[in-house]
């Protein structure tokens, strides 16, 4: 239901190519990490989002997604189920165009906004995993 194909296809081939993840920090050792290189590795742009804004990946990290100085094509979610709701609203508020709530990140109400306002969105589901098993690029 929260993982539909359609869905997951759209926003990987026509969303656009700036992913916002929250989350992702400079440990090698978080899986935050790894997706993000995968991302790197499939033409995406990764942009990191964590309380210590550090560049991960070779790109400049801000502390919230209100502080990037330019648009954001979808939001990519590593936090608690209990935050991501408050990052989903953010997502909505900086016009992102989906949301994409990764592996274990559930929060029902938080999907129905996003969807309320047009926006596709993926929860509980990995773009690593996602990309090859659809072959999409």
């Amino acid at each position: 239901m929260y993982a539909e194909a359609g869905i997951i296809r759209r926003i990987i081939e026509e969303t656009g190519d700036t992913w916002a993840v929250v989350g992702l920090s400079a440990n090698q050792q978080r899986a935050a990490y790894g997706v993000a290189g995968f991302l790197q590795s499939q033409g995406k742009r990764v942009v990191p989002v964590h309380p210590r804004a550090e560049t991960v990946h070779g790109e400049k990290g801000y502390a919230s997604l209100a502080e990037i100085p330019f648009p954001v094509d979808v939001v990519d979610v590593f936090v608690n189920s209990e935050l991501a709701g408050a990052v989903a609203d953010e997502a909505l508020e900086i016009g992102a165009k989906a949301v994409w709530f990764q592996l274990g990140v559930v929060d029902e109400a938080a999907y129905a906004r996003v969807r309320a306002q047009g926006l596709p969105m993926v929860m509980d589901r990995c773009p690593a995993i996602e990309i090859p098993r659809l072959g999409v690029r």
